[in-house]
């Protein structure tokens, strides 16, 4: 007899539909799976015989063919053991109901039958969607990340007896609770605040045009200095995700396996910071099973590099096409994947090995070729891409020690918040959330500069060589300050206050 059971799978982020065969025929006992199955699907033909066999079914000990389609697709992982499972019930007559296919099954399964938490669920359940399915049955431990998926019926069960006997109408089972996600935000509290911040108000005015902005920033500074804790408090000042930005970043997670399933939903921009031995693989994603890396996990959030030239070059180097295009593309021998890869990047150096080279209070005892050679650790192309180069100092005695509390990042956020629904506003017809996406064509449209503003850029540009991409960065960092003081125009003390940012462009960046 012939069954068929509908389930979905992933490619990168996105999923696409998936039906599963299953023929039994007369014959030697066998079982047989076709349709490019890896290894983990192979081995769920003894998780299911015991599955079936523990939960009290009958399993045909006959000549069993399981095709997974489409045939010419790769399938991985352990996820359809539950719609595997059904299918050999299906076509025994242990399941009664002939509506099957409008189904969509997931779920790993035990080998007593329980049904186990499985990675991906949220792009699963938002592709059935778009697909127009209705009905979906998922892992108990997965109802939190679904609660939060309006437009469908959605079972999270317990087991494969619990599967059964609702399908059989045995039993009534209640769909997965709708969850909000505005209570879910509003529960979480931000830890780190700049009001802790000592001293360094240079770098906190940095910080707060990259957030309005989306601007990528380096600070570069002795140890000790405090950017670390800066780069920490810099999540704080972002603004709030939407929904849409929640769903798209907590699908990542998802299908990464980091998503913790008591939240459902990630509700804070994400910060990632990867140790400086981190392979090139971890940072952009790929292996066996092309999974996303750290630069896909960072999405919408922070990805910060902590002494960045202590990472391998190459590896740094793969940062330039997600920090132009906002995506990254993992290619294969077997599979192309593309990962939403939108961030900010906060990175930190030393200005020399020792660490103390311009200091104010403490001597540099490194050759210059020595501070050459390490500056140029990091590729000119690299550094045109980080729009804000920041020197921080070591922190006094008395800043130190100064009771008073700086400003807080709430009143902060305000600023950040205000300049941003500018930028909403200037781009509303277009796909640009902020200053740093602008394209060509929107930089000579809204980045006009007076004659007095145009001589100081000129004069920038040659004084320290500056590329076509920096120039247009300087302009993207000058309209964001603009938006920040709610101006209009670009005046003067706006591109004079972006173009000190570049103050690490030399002629010996390569």
């Amino acid at each position: 007899m012939l069954s068929k059971i509908s389930s979905f799978g992933l490619t990168g982020i996105k999923g696409y539909a998936l039906t599963i065969e299953a023929d039994i025929n007369n014959g030697l006992p066998s079982f047989e799976m076709v349709g490019l199955p890896d290894t983990s699907i192979k081995e769920s033909r003894e998780r299911v015989h015991s599955a079936i066999k523990n939960s009290g079914f009958s399993y045909p000990m006959i000549k069993i063919i399981v095709n997974m389609a489409p045939a010419d697709t790769k399938k991985e992982g352990p996820i359809y053991d539950l719609p595997i499972a059904l299918a050999l019930l299906s076509a025994t007559g242990q399941i009664k109901n002939q509506n099957l296919e409008k189904i969509i099954f997931l779920g790993e399964l035990s080998l007593d039958g329980a049904i186990k938490h499985i990675n991906g669920v949220l792009p699963l359940l938002i592709a059935a969607r778009e697909m127009g399915y209705k009905k979906v049955i998922i892992p108990s431990a997965n109802a939190n990340e679904a609660g939060y998926i309006e437009g469908m019926e959605i079972y999270a069960l317990n087991s494969l007896i619990e599967v059964v006997h609702f399908l059989n109408k045995s039993i009534e089972c209640v769909p997965v609770k709708a969850l909000n996600f505005e209570h879910a935000k509003s529960s979480r509290s931000k830890s780190n605040d700049f009001a802790l911040v000592k001293g360094q108000s240079s770098a906190k005015r940095a910080l707060e045009i990259a957030a309005a902005g989306g601007h990528n920033v380096l600070m570069i500074g002795p140890p000790g200095s405090g950017k670390t804790m800066l780069a920490r408090c810099f999540s704080s000042i972002l603004p709030d995700m939407t929904f849409e930005e929640a769903l798209e970043v907590t699908k990542i997670h998802s299908i990464a396996g980091v998503l913790d399933s008591n939240d459902g939903i990630i509700t804070e921009r994400p910060f990632r910071s990867p140790h400086h031995t981190a392979s090139t693989v971890a940072l952009t994603g790929g292996g066996k099973n092309s999974k996303p890396g750290e630069i896909s996990l960072a999405h919408n959030g922070v990805l910060f590099l902590d002494e960045m030239p202590e990472y391998s070059r190459h590896t740094i180097e793969t940062l330039r096409q997600p920090l132009e295009d906002g995506v990254i593309t993992v290619a294969r021998a077997a599979l192309t994947v593309e990962y939403p890869a939108c961030f900010t990047l906060i990175a930190s150096m030393n200005p020399c090995p020792c660490g103390h080279f311009g200091s104010k209070d403490r001597e540099c005892k490194c050759s210059p070729s020595q501070i050459h050679n390490y500056l140029n650790k990091l590729s000119g192309p690299l550094m045109d891409r980080i729009d804000l180069h920041v020197e921080v100092d070591n922190v006094s005695y008395d800043e130190l020690t100064d009771s008073t509390l700086a400003e807080n990042s709430l009143s902060i956020k305000q600023r950040v918040d205000n300049a941003r629904d500018i930028q909403l506003l200037r781009y509303k017809s277009t796909k640009i959330y902020s200053n740093s996406k602008m394209p060509e064509k929107h930089i000579k449209e809204y980045c006009k500069l007076d004659a007095q503003s145009e001589e100081l850029l000129k004069g920038a540009f040659s004084r320290l060589s500056l590329s076509a991409r920096a120039h247009n960065r300087i302009l993207k960092v000058a309209r964001t300050i603009a938006d920040l003081e709610n101006s209009q125009d670009i005046k003067l003390e706006h591109i004079a206050e972006a173009i000190q940012y570049r103050s690490l462009d030399r002629k010996y960046w390569i």
